[in-house]
């Protein structure tokens, strides 16, 4: 029954809007209590941010870096409170990354800040990292680690990208690593260009995720960050590619080919709609 109620579960999310997709998921995982576990590890949603008290700086949080109702700051190590952006009394049973970990951690988050700046100008990012099963990373890279890339852009307050990219890294041979990536874009485009009634309102909101699975060779436990950021930036460029060529070019196409039963002024109007959406998307 558990079995049947998850994937009815899925399903339902998979028809509502996904405008609302926080909402309908907070929703089920209120009816059904023992589902919500496994339903916030596997659906994504937009992100959300807190900010770290001790350095004054925004952070994404998943549910990677959760840990009952608060998140974990990728700048102090701290974990933040939700309500109240407090700061959480250490906890030992808290996850925390190991020593050599935390230390690339603070790598990951200065070099995806950087190329975020380059390719997004503008949004945030938080990188985090968590051990193995078997072990703690190592300096050599031979024992890896996996951990989570998250990075958000918004526009007008009403149009957001977020970008969830979760890796695994496995010792092959040698001085080759197996990369697995799973990346998903949450796109989220909206105006109000009537500011006025909902009938005149245009958005296009939806997802799209891509497993990509790499093997490339290290030195050691440093080299795996600059794999893990050159194997996303290729991911996003051609997932960018395909939302703006595929998406919008087939939309673009088949509302140009149908045949508006509306006046002029209101057929323009459309017209200004969609290429506002547009517009909005090439800022992302």
């Amino acid at each position: 029954m558990s079995d049947e109620a998850y994937d009815a579960a899925l399903d339902i999310l998979r028809r509502l809007d996904p405008k609302s997709i926080s909402n309908n998921l907070s929703n089920i995982c209120r009816l059904q209590p023992e589902l919500a576990s496994d339903l916030l590890a596997s659906v994504d949603k937009p992100l959300k941010s807190l900010i770290c008290k001790k350095t004054g700086k925004e952070f994404l949080c998943c549910d990677y870096n959760r840990d009952g109702d608060s998140y974990r700051s990728p700048y102090s190590n701290d974990y933040i409170n939700e309500s109240d952006g407090s700061i959480v009394p250490f906890d030992d049973e808290a996850p925390l990354p190991s020593k050599h970990l935390r230390e690339l951690e603070l790598i990951a988050n200065d070099s995806f800040d950087i190329y975020r700046d380059l390719y997004y100008e503008g949004g945030i990012s938080s990188v985090y990292l968590w051990d193995k099963e078997d072990g703690d990373a190592t300096n050599d890279g031979k024992l890896g680690f996996d951990g989570v890339v998250l990075i958000k852009k918004t526009v007008d307050n009403n149009s957001s990208w977020d970008s969830i990219h979760v890796f695994e890294i496995e010792y092959k041979q040698g001085s080759e690593s197996i990369y697995r990536v799973t990346s998903t874009i949450i796109l989220d485009l909206s105006n109000d260009l009537t500011k006025s009634t909902k009938l005149n309102s245009t958005y296009l909101s939806g997802n799209l995720t891509r497993q990509t699975e790499k093997t490339v060779s290290f030195k050691d436990s440093t080299t795996h960050i600059a794999n893990i950021g050159s194997i996303i930036e290729d991911v996003e460029i051609q997932m960018r590619n395909m939302l703006q060529e595929v998406y919008f070019g087939k939309t673009k196409d088949v509302l140009s080919d149908i045949r508006s039963l509306e006046a002029l002024p209101q057929r323009n109007e459309a017209k200004q709609r969609q290429e506002s959406l547009i517009n909005k998307f090439e800022n992302l």
